[in-house]
């Protein structure tokens, strides 16, 4: 199941590079796929792992993760309507995600 779910937000991200990056070029499918992809990424964060188990750090991030997958469905929404936004939406779901990728959640343990 881990597996798949990887693999899902594998696709899913390169649905999200290939929407926004083909939005450009004003093809009519570009928002769909970007859709799919923020939907995917966000059903990957969403379902990532039991919040139950995670010290309050990770926990925290995780909440982040899910709100930058938001902030995407939310740019979609924007690319359908054909208006710009959707562009500071995706740099804060970017710049979110990278955050989230280079904290360390170990405390300083090795």
């Amino acid at each position: 199941m881990d597996r798949t779910r990887t693999w899902i937000f594998m696709l899913s991200g390169l649905l999200v590079v290939a929407g926004s990056a083909l939005y450009i070029t004003h093809w009519i499918y570009a928002p769909w796929l970007f859709a799919v992809g923020a939907a995917g990424v966000t059903v990957g964060y969403l379902t990532d792992v039991r919040r139950d188990d995670l010290d309050l750090r990770r926990r925290r991030l995780t909440r982040w993760n899910v709100f930058a997958g938001l902030a995407m469905i939310v740019a979609s929404v924007f690319m359908f309507r054909g208006r710009m936004e959707w562009v500071a939406l995706l740099l804060i779901a970017a710049l979110i995600q990278l955050y989230t990728s280079f904290v360390p959640t170990d405390k300083g343990k090795k």
